[in-house]
């Protein structure tokens, strides 16, 4: 009888033991082999068991409550909902995820490749590093893993199928609430708002009743539009990344939802990255080349990205409906609204909801975090309720220099 046959919250000595058992078929130096716990996300446990001879895996366990909050207690079904989403994402987008070698649902725990040689996208461009293939990948995988799950493409029931399989309520419940709702009224009274704008979120967020209108379109429109298979959690420490690799990891929040909600979240942390290129980079012509790489990053993701999909539309469209002339034209349009509110709404719930963003909170000077965070509350403002207006990347781009150029500290 294995110690595995019952769920426990595993350590490193454990781990090592797990990898052993489950992938036998591995040739381990069991004498040499090492397991570190290397997980900094607010959810799961991973850990990286290797040996001296070069075999390496990755495990990663989902606990019964958040790492984030004792309080939030949640199904440990997540890793077998981010386990079956992986395989099926290495199948629509193959090179842009990890390899799963098993899920187990007993210790709610997979196996997954060893990334080793990727670093996590935010800790990167926390250095100011920029990645030339990054707009052209990440546009790649969420045409082909969002378009490749909608009822456009897919038969009807077999995306019913699908939608029934990845229903995901207790995450869900977390971005309805931390995205949604939270930021706009404190009303869990666990925000966490800098304190020199505390006023101006007041103000600008708690205040204004037009906001909330807008927000509760979109809350409604998130919990209600099974549109296609979403990552849900797509940003920059979702993404392991090389200059020549990107591989999108954790997809635990994964369901069924309006496609903009992955790329309005890329987006979003886009802008927070300019924001610290901007705040921290000292030098003029550094500051310069970063921002300016990633000025050019949020263009080029929402264009590429809506290319992409209406390449997809045209090759692989399915629903005889859907092939009439002007819906196309019509479902893009509205993917691309979805994409500019949530770039918004992942704005304001990183800057002032319960999970801050590193990229605004590691801004060393108070008053350049002061005019940062500003920054991303007013153009998350216009991008909510302006969204019907956000027709390409420049228009994105030109919310971001407009708000920048009219905020002060």
């Amino acid at each position: 009888m294995s110690k595995f046959d019952s769920y426990f919250l595993m350590k490193p000595a454990d781990a090592i033991e797990y990898a052993q058992e489950k992938v036998p078929q591995t040739a381990w130096d069991v004498s040499t082999m090492h397991g570190k716990e290397i997980g900094d996300g607010n959810l799961n446990y991973v850990f990286r068991v290797w040996d001296e001879k070069g075999h390496s895996i990755v495990v990663k366990q989902a606990g019964h409550t958040a790492r984030i909050s004792k309080d939030m207690v949640l199904s440990t079904d997540r890793n077998r909902i981010e386990s079956e989403i992986l395989i099926l994402e290495d199948k629509l987008a193959s090179g842009f995820v990890p390899k799963i070698y098993f899920y187990d649902v007993k210790m709610s725990a997979c196996g997954e490749e060893d990334l080793t040689g990727h670093e996590i996208m935010r800790t990167c461009m926390l250095r100011h590093e920029t990645f030339p293939k990054f707009a052209e990948d990440i546009s790649t995988f969420m045409a082909n893993t969002l378009m490749g799950t909608t009822d456009i493409v897919m038969d009807h029931k077999k995306k019913k199928e699908l939608q029934r399989k990845f229903i995901n309520p207790e995450l869900c419940e977390i971005t309805e609430n931390l995205v949604y709702t939270e930021p706009y009224n404190n009303c869990a009274n666990r925000n966490n708002v800098f304190a020199p704008n505390a006023d101006f979120v007041q103000k600008e967020l708690y205040g204004d009743e037009e906001l909330h209108c807008e927000v509760a379109k979109l809350k409604m429109n998130f919990m209600c539009n099974a549109q296609s298979l979403l990552h849900g959690d797509l940003h920059t420490g979702s993404v392991f990344i090389t200059r020549d690799s990107t591989m999108v990891i954790d997809p635990e929040f994964a369901f069924y939802g309006p496609m903009g909600y992955d790329i309005g979240n890329v987006v979003a942390n886009m802008i927070f990255a300019w924001c610290n290129g901007d705040a921290e980079i000292g030098d003029p012509k550094q500051r310069q080349s970063f921002c300016g790489w990633v000025e050019q990053v949020i263009v080029e993701v929402v264009d590429k990205t809506m290319a992409k999909m209406k390449q997809y539309y045209q090759a692989h469209v399915t629903d005889v409906m859907a092939k009439s002339k002007g819906y196309m034209e019509y479902y893009l349009g509205t993917i691309l609204a979805d994409t500019s509110g949530v770039t918004g709404l992942e704005l304001n719930r990183r800057t002032v909801g319960m999970a801050n963003v590193k990229d605004l909170t590691t801004i060393s000077d108070e008053k350049k975090r002061v005019r940062a965070e500003r920054i991303c509350i007013l153009c998350a403002k216009r991008f909510i309720k302006q969204r019907a207006e956000m027709k390409c990347g420049a228009d994105f781009l030109n919310v971001l220099k407009e708000v920048r150029d009219g905020v002060t500290a």
